[in-house]
């Protein structure tokens, strides 16, 4: 069940951890103030929480906000589906722990159902496990409800301009969580490549024909083009363009 404590809104919607950079859409742009000849839009909120005080308490925060509205209120998982059936919303706020449907189970069912949706998960649980699997559920952000005043607004419009919003504590967790699988020798995508592959694809992006290549590294051209492929399947790339690319990405040649 969620927990019926909900900090009173304070005077400020702002978050030092929100992301301040990006292209806002044009419902996260209208935060800042209505277009020319238009009366700015507003970013559409489904709110799912099986408390009803703390949905009163949630409702206060955003509706306040001249680019936030909540257009529908669900008391479970299985109805915030129901609600984005039925409503237009560009995000919904869900709460973990519910009934019938959890937070998590709606997530990925709205996931699948509005491709579109943007979904942030409002918890009391500051558990890494939870927000491991809220991030794997679709989430694109996770805010906790004790700092909701400060953080819960600009997670919204962060959300909308496609940027990722968590608090402090989450981002330790992800990155310990990394380096413990890099501890352990688990393969990342930045390692997939083999030695040998990795001398083929920085001369391919620096121009070498084939042939060059089988000179410079003393194999055959059969072998220069067997790597080739490799390559572009490993990576999922198409030709040499993209492969360039790549390796520019890789820090294998400077742009």
């Amino acid at each position: 069940m969620s927990d019926p404590s909900l900090p009173e809104p304070s005077a400020s919607g702002r978050s030092a951890t929100a992301p301040t950079t990006g292209t806002p859409t044009a419902a996260a742009a209208s935060a800042h103030g209505p277009s020319q000849g238009s009366a700015p839009a507003k970013i559409r909120i489904l709110l799912a929480d099986d408390h009803a005080l703390v949905r009163r308490g949630v409702r206060l925060i955003l509706d306040r906000e001249p680019d936030l509205e909540v257009v529908a209120e669900a008391g479970d998982g299985a109805e915030a589906i129901d609600m984005a059936r039925a409503h237009e919303a560009d995000l919904a706020v869900l709460d973990i722990a519910m009934p019938r449907l959890t937070g998590l189970q709606a997530a990925r069912e709205l996931a699948a159902l509005k491709p579109g949706l943007r979904i942030l998960m409002l918890t009391m649980h500051d558990n890494e496990q939870y927000l491991f699997q809220a991030l794997k559920s679709g989430a694109c952000g996770y805010v906790l409800k004790s700092v909701a005043d400060r953080d819960l607004v600009a997670a919204c419009r962060a959300a909308m301009r496609d940027e990722p919003f968590l608090y402090p504590g989450a981002v330790t967790a992800l990155i310990r969580n990394y380096l413990d699988r890099v501890r352990h020798g688990e393969e990342t995508s930045d390692h997939i490549l083999t030695p040998r592959e990795e001398e083929v694809l920085k001369l391919v992006a620096e121009g070498h024909s084939s042939k060059e290549i089988a000179e410079i590294l003393f194999i055959s051209i059969k072998t220069v083009q067997r790597h080739r492929a490799n390559l572009l399947q490993k990576l999922g790339l198409r030709d040499r363009l993209e492969l360039t690319r790549y390796a520019i990405r890789a820090g294998l040649i400077e742009p």
